[in-house]
């Protein structure tokens, strides 16, 4: 699948896959240089933008060497990037570690993943259908 980008920060790198085709994910890198304290949050530029094809999302994830070794994670993962948009794709990470956490011009600070979505129309009913699990959840199946 090809996916159209524009450029928009000099600084910006083309999202590419790591490993190559096993990869699900591409990196995003930051296109800006900051320091996150503990428990601090920032809205991260990466200087570009994508024209995802209709009928796909993109979604943004953390990187899990960072949340492994630093505690820095996404605040709203995954973040969903919707076909139509074509603005520039911002970051929101979060630093739920205890030391500071700096960002570098150039980090790879999350990755991509283009998947398949379908649009969805819902029609108001008087009842659901029955199911085994019925309304349980949060933790309605045991320890």
């Amino acid at each position: 699948m090809r996916i159209p980008i524009k450029i928009l920060h000099p600084g910006a790198t083309v999202p590419d896959h790591a490993y190559g085709d096993g990869d699900a994910g591409v990196d995003l890198t930051s296109v800006a240089a900051l320091t996150l304290g503990a428990g601090e949050r920032a809205l991260v530029p990466t200087g570009i933008a994508v024209a995802i094809p209709h009928g796909f999302g993109g979604f943004v994830q953390p990187r899990s060497g960072l949340a492994a070794r630093f505690g820095v994670t996404l605040t709203n993962s995954p973040g969903l990037i919707d076909s139509n948009y074509r603005g520039e794709i911002k970051v929101i990470i979060q630093n739920t570690g205890n030391e500071d956490f700096e960002i570098r011009t150039g980090d790879r600070i999350a990755q991509l993943v283009i998947m398949p979505v379908e649009h969805a129309e819902f029609e108001a009913v008087e009842e659901l259908p029955k199911s085994d699990r019925g309304s349980g959840g949060f933790g309605s199946s045991g320890v």
